[in-house]
Parts: structure tokens; sequence; C-alpha cells
């Protein structure tokens, strides 16, 4: 794993994983990818764990995609987001955050600062969330001209109403902590998040292990439905945008810092 985007430290029970990026407030480049997936894949294997927090060093949980170093990655290279591996329902962006419904234990994301694009993405592939008040949320991809292909879309559709969803995804604008409480994104709001999912991962780690472990296969049997079918339509969808003229478009035009614009390309 590389030591230095995650950390892992499990002490009586309880994995404390860590985003360890933050004078990029955790965004995501390569090596962050593979670590998220390779602790994720680790923790399914530590018999002696019984829960699990999910947080970021620094500012921020995750501020999301790191565009200046992903931009310089090929579409097969390690760490490159769009990489599949035989026998898996999800691609490697992906994977980053559907590990943590795959860990057998339940997984506590501790959010603060920024939850943004393939940050939110990360929190809501957890089972709780603690938030912090004023942490700034968007699930922001159609700011940039693409969609939701961490299964974003799949998870979020498990927490809100369709037209929340739609809203939050069709309009990619920044919402608080509070809000994503009052939505439903956010399990508990505290002023301490990280502290509080530790001291819920400690509750959850004096019960049985056997019935916690049970309990979370039995509900994720309920929600899971669906789940691949809809992972690779989300791979699909980005595919067909990525590297378009209004892609490129929304991209150049955010940097510009000027109004896009877009084209009919069905009339080109």
């Amino acid at each position: 794993m590389a030591d230095d985007r995650v950390s892992i430290t499990i002490t009586a029970g309880i994995a404390d994983v860590r985003m360890t990026r933050p004078d990029k407030r955790n965004a995501l480049d390569g090596a962050m990818f593979v670590a998220l997936a390779e602790a994720g894949a680790r923790l399914c294997t530590e018999s002696n764990v019984r829960a699990v927090v999910l947080s970021g060093e620094g500012a921020s949980f995750c501020a999301g995609l790191d565009f200046e170093t992903m931009a310089g990655l090929g579409g097969n290279e390690r760490g490159h987001p769009g990489s599949m591996t035989d026998g898996r329902i999800t691609h490697l962006g992906q994977q980053v955050a559907w590990v943590w419904q795959e860990v057998p234990v339940p997984v506590i994301a501790a959010v603060h600062g920024h939850a943004i694009g393939g940050g939110i993405q990360i929190a809501l592939g957890a089972d709780i969330r603690i938030v912090h008040p004023d942490t700034k949320m968007s699930v922001r991809e159609v700011h940039w001209g693409i969609v939701p292909d961490m299964t974003g879309t799949f998870m979020l559709s498990q927490l809100v109403r369709a037209d929340v969803a739609k809203d939050l995804v069709l309009t990619a604008r920044i919402f608080d902590g509070r809000e994503a409480h009052a939505l439903g994104i956010a399990t508990r709001l505290s002023d301490h998040p990280y502290d509080d999912a530790m001291a819920m991962a400690r509750e959850i780690a004096d019960r049985s292990p056997d019935a916690i472990r049970a309990a979370k296969a039995l509900l994720n049997g309920l929600f899971h439905s669906g789940a691949a079918e809809q992972f690779a339509a989300e791979r699909r969808q980005i595919g067909s945008l990525v590297g378009r003229p209004n892609q490129v478009e929304a991209v150049t035009a955010n940097f510009e810092k000027r109004r896009p614009n877009f084209v009919d390309e069905s009339q080109r």
C-alpha cells in the first residue's frame, strides 16, 4: 500500500484509516486510488477488526479528483481510476468507494472540511457518515462536464428521494453538512466528527462481532440489488463524455473563469 497516501492503525478491534495527503486536501491522484483500494482489501481479511473509522488528515476529508495528476495517467496505467480488474463489478475509481461496503464490519466516515466529487462518493460508500456542520459537499462532476462514476449515482439513490438526487447531481451545487443531514446524506452532525466516529466504533466493537458482521451482511443484501448494472452504466456514460467537445469546453471555461460556450452535438 502507498504509505504516503493512506495509513491504517488497528487498536482494540478498531481500524483507524486515514487519507494522508493533507497538503492537497487529500485529493485523489493515482497513488491515492491504489492506496484506498488496497486499504479496503486488507481490511476485508483482518478477522480481528470489529469497526472501521475512515477520515482525512488536515483541513478536509477529500476534495475530489486531482486533475493535474490524473491528466498524466494513461488509461491502462496503475492508478488510473478507469482500470478494471477481472472478476470485479467496479473499476478502480468505483472500488475506492465500494470497497467499504465489501468490508464485513461497519465503516464510519468522519467527514470535515470538503467532501467534493470523488470525496463525497467515498463518504457515501461508508455505512455511516458523521459530518461537521460546516463541511462543504458536492456531487460535482457535472460542473466538469462528466457524471458521477464512483458508485455515487447508486449510493445516493439509497439515501435520498429521486428528485433530491437529481437536484444534487444536475446542479452540482455545493451544500453544507447541515443540509446533508436534513437530506439524509449525513447520518449525524458533529463538531468533532472524528472523535464521535471513534466513540461509535468503540460502541460497535463492544457488541458481538458475529452479530455485527451478520447484520451488515443482511442489510447489504437488501440495499445492493442492481449495483453491478448501475456501475456498468456509470462507466458507459462517462466513457461517452470524456474528451468530447462539450466536456473539454466545461473544463476550459472553468479554468478560464468564463461562461461556457456549449454546442448541440446532434446538429454537428
